[in-house]
């Protein structure tokens, strides 16, 4: 494979490295206050979101049908505000997160808010201060994102590795 990057294996093929991703939303009410979910399968408070499918399904693609499929809303925009590179562990593979905010939806969108029962146990929405309930790296992005001035449409996209600025 020409341009590829990696090693050859025995065989002289490339190995192209794989690098799981996935796709968070900031989902907010008219009054500014966040959207967050209570999953069934691990412990702690996050945002709608998830993986990225190997099938060619772009962040931002990845990021509507996660949401539709946890909360059964339908975000027609979304501004990447946040990249931050995973480093894989002993318990995981590590990977990219893209978080982008979604803006504000009306109380009706929060009225008709369908969990996917399998996955997600409850939701609440609380003001960004808030976010402690929110796990550890999901919870530096948002506060990363939202520290800056100005509004959200205004910021810069925001690059964290671990869930922190990287060193210098």
């Amino acid at each position: 494979m020409s341009g590829s990057t990696g090693e050859p294996n025995a065989g002289g093929d490339y190995i192209v490295p794989r690098l799981p991703a996935s796709a968070g939303a900031l989902i907010f009410d008219r009054r500014g206050r966040l959207l967050i979910l209570k999953p069934t399968y691990k412990s702690g408070w996050t945002i709608p979101g998830g993986v990225i499918e190997a099938d060619g399904e772009t962040p931002w693609q990845a990021c509507q049908r996660e949401v539709r499929e946890e909360c059964g809303l339908d975000v027609g925009g979304g501004r990447l505000v946040c990249t931050d590179f995973r480093s894989p562990t002993a318990s995981s593979p590590g990977g990219i997160r893209f978080l982008f905010d979604c803006g504000a939806l009306p109380d009706s969108a929060f009225a008709a808010l369908a969990l996917q029962p399998d996955e997600i146990a409850e939701h609440r929405i609380l003001p960004v201060a808030d976010a402690p309930l929110l796990r550890g790296p999901i919870r530096r992005r948002v506060r990363a994102v939202r520290k800056r001035d100005g509004t959200p449409r205004q910021r810069p996209i925001v690059y964290l590795e671990n869930g922190r600025p990287p060193r210098r």
